[in-house]
């Protein structure tokens, strides 16, 4: 492929990318307009978000499985042509059961998308170019849902909350026009799957993105739904580890991708950012919104500059990808990430939204040193037979990560909320020369009615503002906890990683094409070299 063919295959890859993450966030600030145009509680709202996670969950771990049944070019038109018909349904939805359904099938069918443009990235470009490649590619993972909030709040404000399903179908065009032009296909071929294991993943994983998703409003494991769906996720999930163990033949997932370090260390620093990226996420706009009373599109133009540094760390490691190591690159960002955190621990109620510039735009441009080098670590030595199931598998990990450190980071907060309230609430006695002078100034006395709520709203808020400052010093520490990690990389990322012991050390890409001749059959048995090609 030329070059100029690969360029045109990063936009139209990079163009359902975006599509597909933007609308893990977009929609987060029209709810309350959805809520009230369809007639919907702010607690059943919320299931436009979860059940848009869970069709995503279920499909995601087939990526591999219908990638090889379809072939490439056909499973990526197929995904992208039902996500846009579904947007457009989601934007035309009158009534909450039928967005809550639309809103299933849209993540259902978006599901692949990113894991599959990430495998087609991965193997189009040559080795040499693939950290621009992967750092291209990330920009929509990463600035996509950053930038969802800003763009929904405009969308929201100055159209209606259906622009936010709406906007995709212009991108979700373009791209499957380039797609069905300039990305190569793959040769469609017969394979069989563990659809029993398939099915207590399934399980395991809806039961999960329930409890996250519903945990806190239904007060954890005070609630018999959330302990029964916890307790369907521990045996469906013990249940897929044994079955995946046991079964030789079709397993879900081949076994080769985890015994590759690089994958799995990619992996796991991945998972662990979804405390710091999507926590970080959704703390800042609550702050800007809520605590700080800015309007949606002020809070959406203040947070830009998280996006902007992002957008500009990619650009920046695209041209240092083949010249410093990606230990360093990573580093680097862990540092910058950390420092943005702990500024922002800083935070009080005179802060302003030009304030919070630095930190955000430390945050941001450190994201951006971690995501590229993280990503093709994770691909350096997959052989390219295993990068579809690979990508899906990665996918899988970071979806479920950031799951749950937006569970961690919205269950903290609220808790410490509840704890630093019942801390202050002892200090507002109306016979403390405190409390009595603060209303004096407001012409109120702590024992009438108005002066008690102006006195319990602002303990309220100085109560959040101090879980605020709580909350990100957990995402600070989460930043500490992902450098260790760093030391667990393979030293030679170049070689392919190798497949079970019980097949000798031969590496995942001589085991493709050992297995295509009976010759090379036998010399596979016998643990042989894999014989000179012809």
């Amino acid at each position: 492929m030329n070059t100029s063919n690969r360029w045109l295959v990063s936009i139209a890859l990079m163009a359902a990318t975006v599509m597909q993450v933007l609308d893990t966030t977009i929609t987060n600030v029209a709810l309350p307009h959805m809520a009230g145009n369809l007639g919907a509680s702010f607690d059943s709202i919320s299931w436009v978000l979860t059940s848009y996670l869970i069709g995503t969950s279920l499909v995601m771990p087939l990526t591999g499985y219908l990638t090889d049944r379809l072939g490439r070019r056909r499973f990526l038109v197929i995904s992208i042509a039902g996500f846009v018909a579904t947007s457009a349904l989601c934007g035309a939805a009158t009534t909450l059961p039928q967005i809550v359904a639309f809103r299933f099938l849209q993540g259902m069918c978006g599901a692949a998308l990113v894991p599959l443009s990430q495998a087609v990235m991965a193997e189009v470009f040559p080795q040499q170019e693939r950290g621009k490649a992967m750092a291209i590619w990330g920009m929509g993972v990463m600035v996509a849902p950053i930038m969802g909030p800003s763009l929904g709040g405009w969308l929201t404000d100055a159209l209606s909350w259906r622009w936010t399903f709406y906007i995709n179908l212009p991108v979700g065009i373009a791209s499957l026009f380039l797609v069905m032009r300039y990305v190569p296909d793959t040769t469609a071929k017969t394979r069989s799957l563990d659809w029993t294991a398939f099915a207590l993943l399934a399980v395991s994983l809806t039961a999960l993105q329930l409890v996250l998703d519903r945990g806190q409003q239904e007060d954890w494991l005070s609630s018999g739904f959330i302990v029964a769906a916890a307790l369907i996720c521990a045996v469906s999930f013990g249940a897929f580890v044994v079955r995946s163990a046991t079964n030789k033949t079709n397993p879900l997932f081949n076994l080769a991708v985890l015994r590759d370090r690089n994958f799995v260390v990619a992996a796991a620093v991945m998972a662990a950012m979804g405390i710091g990226l999507f926590g970080g996420q959704l703390l800042q706009p609550q702050f800007l919104e809520n605590l700080m009373g800015f309007p949606v599109s002020d809070a959406g133009l203040y947070l830009m500059p998280r996006g902007l540094a992002t957008f500009a760390a990619m650009i920046l490691v695209g041209r240092l990808s083949s010249k410093v190591s990606p230990k360093l690159l990573v580093g680097g960002g862990l540092l910058l990430s950390l420092a943005g955190s702990l500024l922002m621990t800083r935070i009080n109620a005179e802060v302003t939204g030009l304030w919070m510039a630095m930190p955000l735009a430390l945050q941001g441009f450190g994201m951006g040193l971690i995501f590229v080098p993280m990503s093709t670590l994770a691909f350096s030595s997959i052989a390219k037979v295993y990068t579809a199931e690979a990508a899906g598998l990665y996918s899988l990990v970071r979806t479920v990560g950031s799951a749950v450190g937006i569970s961690l980071v919205s269950t903290y907060l609220a808790r410490s909320t509840q704890a630093h309230w019942e801390l202050l609430r002892g200090f507002a006695s109306p016979y403390r020369g405190a409390a009595t002078q603060y209303l004096e100034g407001l012409h109120l006395l702590p024992q009438t009615g108005g002066g008690a709520q102006i006195l319990a709203q602002t303990l309220f808020s100085q109560a959040q503002l101090a879980a605020f400052v709580d909350c990100f010093w957990f995402i600070a520490a989460s930043f500490l906890v992902m450098a260790p990690l760093l030391f667990l990389k393979k030293r030679n990322p170049d070689r392919p990683c190798s497949i079970p012991r019980r097949f000798g050390r031969v590496s995942v890409s001589a085991h493709a094409e050992m297995t295509e001749t009976n010759e090379t059959k036998m010399a596979f048995r016998r643990h042989l070299p894999t014989p000179p090609a012809r």
